[in-house]
């Protein structure tokens, strides 16, 4: 297949292009500067000019595709609310042009969207009254689905991890740092689940050759790893103290991430191992931080 991937040289997107290639399919991946445009020539993919917010050039490459795998989404924290908005408005401009043909589109969601403390599963859906607008994503595949259009979700759990990670992990890591110690909310008991990037990254591939029309997928390899053992790890690579903050004491450490030191997400992927066949082959959280050049 040529395949269509939005956020082709992200830290995800480009494990996805790789495990495509290595699948035996071509790629067309989206690229908005020539930085990624060159990293894409040089792993054997084409190159599409375009952003996620350039809805037209979004529909061109998905018109050239035999499907899409839209992995890319702007992580500004500070423009939470606007970048999911235009995620939605980016899966619907896939979705249109993938209307009235039977071409997949994988959208990618989260496992924290379905946060309640149970162990959540592939059938599970977000409560449409949450306050995470990151449901938006979601939605937007849902509108679609209805359509007829061939569209289903990968959720990522919180930690999606690896060499080269820059997302939850180092954050974690850089507030120990700037405030002398290493910190977990009340027990630290909250579970965290977690993949490595390459295995998330053939769930992908697996959806796009195996998976059903609305359908939804968990990418994680892990149900849950304790916060608190996280924490102790960090504090040990940087020899700092490992303390539990109450609630006022957690917001003052950890500011806008609070929500997201405090997840208590445990969620198992059995059903997309039974249905797609996927077996996590890579190292667990734990081990890639204190193996994989977290603390460089």
């Amino acid at each position: 297949m040529r395949v269509f991937v939005t956020g082709a040289t992200g830290f995800v997107g480009s494990a996805v292009v790789q495990a495509l290639l290595q699948a035996g399919h071509q790629v067309l991946g989206l690229a908005r500067s020539e930085a990624s445009a060159q990293a894409l020539t040089d792993a054997g993919a084409d190159v599409h000019r375009g952003s996620i917010e350039d809805l037209q050039s979004l529909a061109s490459g998905a018109a050239q595709a035999d499907g899409v795998i839209h992995t890319a989404f702007i992580h500004d924290f500070s423009r939470f609310l606007e970048n999911c908005e235009k995620d939605r408005l980016a899966i619907g401009a896939l979705g249109a042009a993938l209307k009235g043909t039977d071409k997949p589109l994988i959208v990618t969601s989260g496992t924290a969207l379905v946060s309640n403390g149970h162990l959540a599963t592939e059938n599970d859906l977000p409560d449409p009254q949450g306050r995470n607008p990151r449901i938006a994503s979601d939605q937007a595949a849902a509108a679609l689905a209805e359509q007829g259009v061939h569209v289903s979700l990968v959720r990522l759990p919180p930690s999606v991890h690896g060499a080269g990670d820059h997302g939850f992990v180092p954050m974690i890591i850089a507030m120990a740092r700037e405030k002398g110690e290493s910190a977990y909310i009340g027990a630290g008991q909250n579970l965290w689940p977690a993949v490595h990037r390459l295995d998330a990254a053939r769930v992908f591939v697996l959806a796009l050759e195996k998976g059903a029309s609305n359908a939804i997928y968990h990418a994680n390899s892990e149900q849950g790893v304790p916060f608190r053992e996280i924490a102790t790890l960090i504090g040990k690579h940087l020899n700092l103290p490992v303390v539990s903050k109450n609630a006022q004491e957690a917001g003052e450490h950890f500011g806008w991430f609070t929500h997201f030191a405090s997840l208590n997400n445990p969620t198992s992927s059995q059903i997309t191992r039974d249905v797609l066949g996927w077996k996590p082959e890579h190292q667990d959280l734990l081990t890639d931080i204190d193996t994989a050049g977290y603390f460089k």
